[in-house]
């Protein structure tokens, strides 16, 4: 086992325990942000102004009425800004717009002594408009042909030769919603200058590094002169990644031109409205089953709404491509990538960051086609699963590894939930209910770790030993409820072998780690955990050399043990702090900056070709629903998942981030319904969905009745920290059991051998038209002409219709 991997005697990783702050969150003790501003003096306030039209270009922006109103401090514009007028990595996002882009769209901002006093000012300016048409619906933008960005093709084998050999071939359509990240904590930033005339902003960022660089530019700095500090976040899953660098710009600006400290914090409405959500997408596909029901081919082209500016959008796209064939080998596949420009909010990484999409179309195109295939969706799936020692690539080229872990957490949830019972059990309830349906469904999934841009595979640490013994880490990772902070301290404590009290965490700051990537794409524990391990390392070994000296043996022979350094097959032992003042005293330095950089990573862009992830996690979840033939509406009776985080480092955190994931995913494909006015009226554009009054989030009354979460054992990962793997977007994508199960239960309602469409969302509402269809008979099994070639086209049911 490497070193990174091999855990030493009594570690602290491991162990089952509370999130560092949870005591603090729960008794609302903890501070983000915007708690920062109650201990600012003279902080203003600052307000958007936001356009009420979905596409136009600015003619005159009459700031003069704002200026009269009282407490009305200063308006910002384009004119303010000393560098880059962009808020973006791209350059295609002007921090103040010469033409609106979509309805909310802020083209300037109101600074104020009070809240108040800015959203009057802001309401006191008036913006003329030559108003312009606009592209809402994602399918008006493909018709018009409005894309941007890179149109990547993935392509694997002879995807001719594929469908020439297929006995069935189906196409299809499907279209699948958005979904808003609805965190808790909206965007916020406090920027002040401190005494040293240095720009200081808290932000609300989980790319604090980013942040610091877009404030940089904006303001015509160095980064050496900007420091973005993140505390804490109320949730981010990926909407804070990007997004957060223009609102911490805005209250940057702010402050350099007034000399005071400034406040951006959005209300939620104004989160909704000028925020990006999860990419939409449209996907058209064919595919090709031998006579057995393995797959032979893929054709697909899959289009995200990436909104009016590029944002992420090309690494959404490009993930999404590779996790299209999730737990399955295809051998011969074709797939494009395409970014719809529309006038909406620019669309950003939300949790799994096009993976979920990716992989949701293969999984709608086996519970589609396993009816007319003649064969039960398990079965189907289960044939078509990657084989450990066959040789089998992804269609991107990489070698599938730990391939039996997908039928071994298959298996083991079969086992957990007692499938076969339950299953024979569900067809007496439904033969004995003709108004209420039961479906019980299992699915699995792959998910690749590591950025898909190589270059944000590192990370730092900088690790501080003070004289009393006690120890400060400090790390690129930005902690936003997941517990890294958490595991980052089980981490310190493990290498250094000291009890886990000794261990303090700082925030994140980038003048203390610089240049760090994005908390994202699950890597937070992967790059930060070895970051810090390694910088413990160096402070080890050093110690060691103390130690050695004291007890009269080789450095190689000392190990440090809940706190006490003894040497091998000797008696005598130092106490820690002991040990470290006689450290200091000998000038041994006790800092050290670690890092890490995942090696084995190589991709080609343009060929769509190589290995882009460090290793792929597996789970498996089987969900029980029943569902109401009058209405829709249905309850989720029991859950059972078995996920693979490989050794975890801290198992309490781990379960409730699989818990977390599985019920946001759940949202997103049954629940979560987000609107916009379509319309040809004077609010077109306009997000209808701007509250939780309308926008419905799962709740307690959403959760699983029985909810049983099992981590995969004797998982451990060669070449990752402590043999961990990563969890946080993982899990989301278990929740393809939800939908795939009430899919099973609509399909009740009508003859066997039905192909029932489902939206995504599956609301009540869609799940009800579902259930209509599978009465009418739906697509029933045309076995005869697939096997003569021909193709049975399925058209999917979306959000639209219902």
């Amino acid at each position: 086992m490497s070193q990174l991997s091999e855990r030493p005697e009594k570690p602290v990783v491991g162990v089952s325990m509370p999130h560092e702050s949870a005591h603090l969150h729960v008794t609302g003790a903890a501070l983000y942000t915007d708690d920062l501003v109650h201990r600012t003096k003279d902080v203003l306030h600052a307000y958007p102004v936001q356009a009420a039209k979905a596409h136009g270009r600015i003619i005159a922006l009459h700031t003069g009425p704002a200026l009269a109103v009282p407490g009305v401090v200063r308006v910002l514009t384009g004119a303010d800004v000393p560098g880059v007028n962009d808020a973006g990595m791209k350059h295609d996002e002007p921090l103040f717009p010469d033409e609106v882009m979509f309805h909310g769209h802020a083209v300037a901002w109101v600074l104020g002594e009070t809240l108040e006093a800015a959203r009057l000012g802001a309401a006191a300016v008036e913006v003329d408009l030559d108003e312009r048409p606009s592209l809402i619906a994602l399918r008006d933008a493909i018709e018009a042909g409005s894309f941007h960005g890179a149109r990547p093709v993935m392509r694997t084998g002879d995807v001719d030769a594929g469908f020439a050999d297929s006995a069935h071939v189906f196409t299809g359509e499907f279209q699948f919603s958005d979904q808003e990240h609805f965190y808790l904590e909206t965007h916020t930033a406090l920027a002040l200058v401190d005494e040293n005339g240095q720009m200081f902003v808290q932000s609300s960022t989980q790319h604090p590094s980013e942040t610091q660089e877009i404030v940089a530019h904006v303001l015509g700095l160095h980064s050496h002169e900007v420091t973005v500090q993140c505390l804490r976040m109320g949730g981010g899953f990926g909407g804070k990644e990007m997004q957060p660098h223009g609102f911490a710009a805005v209250a940057a600006l702010g402050a350099r031109l007034t000399g005071r400290p400034v406040r951006v914090r959005l209300n939620r409405t104004q989160d909704l409205t000028m925020s990006g959500k999860r990419h939409g997408f449209h996907a058209e596909w064919k595919i090709g089953f031998d006579g057995d029901g393995r797959i032979q081919a893929l054709d697909a082209t899959l289009t995200a709404d990436g909104g009016w500016s590029l944002d992420l959008s090309e690494p959404v796209v490009a993930r999404a491509l590779c996790h299209i064939d999730n737990t399955y080998w295809i051998p011969h596949a074709r797939v494009t990538g395409r970014i719809a420009r529309t006038n909406k909010v620019s669309n950003t990484a939300f949790r799994g960051f096009g993976g979920p999409q990716g992989m949701l179309v293969i999984e709608d195109i086996m519970g589609r086609c396993a009816p007319l295939l003649g064969l039960d969706p398990t079965e189907l799936r289960e044939r078509n699963f990657y084989r450990p020692g066959q040789g089998q690539t992804t269609p991107y080229g990489q070698p599938v590894t730990h391939a039996e872990r997908i039928s071994t957490v298959w298996q083991r949830v079969r086992d957990d939930a007692a499938l076969a019972d339950r299953k024979r059990e569900i067809a007496a309830f439904n033969a004995a209910h003709p108004h209420t349906k039961r479906g019980l469904a299992l699915t699995g999934i792959k998910f690749g770790i590591s950025f898909n841009l190589t270059a944000f595979n590192q990370g730092g640490a900088l690790v501080l030993i003070y004289k009393d013994g006690s120890v400060l880490i400090n790390h690129g990772g930005t902690e936003m409820g997941q517990g890294l902070h958490t595991k980052m301290l089980q981490v310190a404590a493990t290498t250094l072998g000291i009890p886990l009290h000794k261990v303090r965490l700082a925030p994140t700051r980038t003048d203390k780690v610089p240049n760090t990537s994005a908390t994202a794409a699950s890597a937070g524990a992967d790059l930060n955990g070895a970051a810090v391990k390694n910088a413990c390392e160096q402070l080890r070994g050093r110690l060691s050399q103390v130690a050695a000296t004291q007890l009269g043996v080789n450095a190689s022979d000392v190990r440090f043990v809940e706190g006490v350094a003894r040497a091998l097959g000797r008696d005598g032992e130092l106490a820690w702090d002991d040990l470290v003042r006689t450290a200091y005293l000998q000038r041994v330095q006790l800092s050290a900056a670690g890092f890490y950089r995942t090696e084995g990573l190589h991709w080609d862009a343009k060929a769509f070709q190589g290995s882009p992830f460090k290793y792929f996690s597996y789970g498996a979840a089987a969900a029980e629903v029943e569902v109401d033939g009058f209405t829709g509406a249905y309850r989720i009776r029991r859950v059972d998942i078995v996920h693979d985080v490989g050794d975890s480092l801290s198992p309490l955190i781990d379960i409730g981030q699989v818990e977390g994931g599985f019920v946001q995913g759940a949202g997103w494909l049954t629940l979560e319904d987000l609107r916009w006015d379509t319309g040809e009226g004077p609010n077109r554009g306009r997000l209808l969905t701007r509250a939780a009054s309308t926008y419905k989030l799962p709740s307690f009354s959403e959760m699983p009745e029985e909810f049983h979460v099992r981590l995969l054992e004797n998982a451990t990962e060669e070449g990752a920290v402590y043999g961990s793997k990563a969890v946080g977007e993982p899990p989301l994508m278990l929740a393809f059991s939800v939908r795939e199960a009430l899919r099973q239960a609509a399909a009740a309602f009508g003859p066997a051998g039905v192909s029932v469409e489902l939206a995504s969302p599956a609301t009540p509402e869609a799940v009800y038209w579902a259930i209509e269809t599978a009465r009418g008979g739906g697509a029933a099994r045309e076995g005869d002409h697939a096997r003569d070639g021909a193709a049975l086209r399925i058209d999917a049911g979306s959000a639209s219709h219902a």
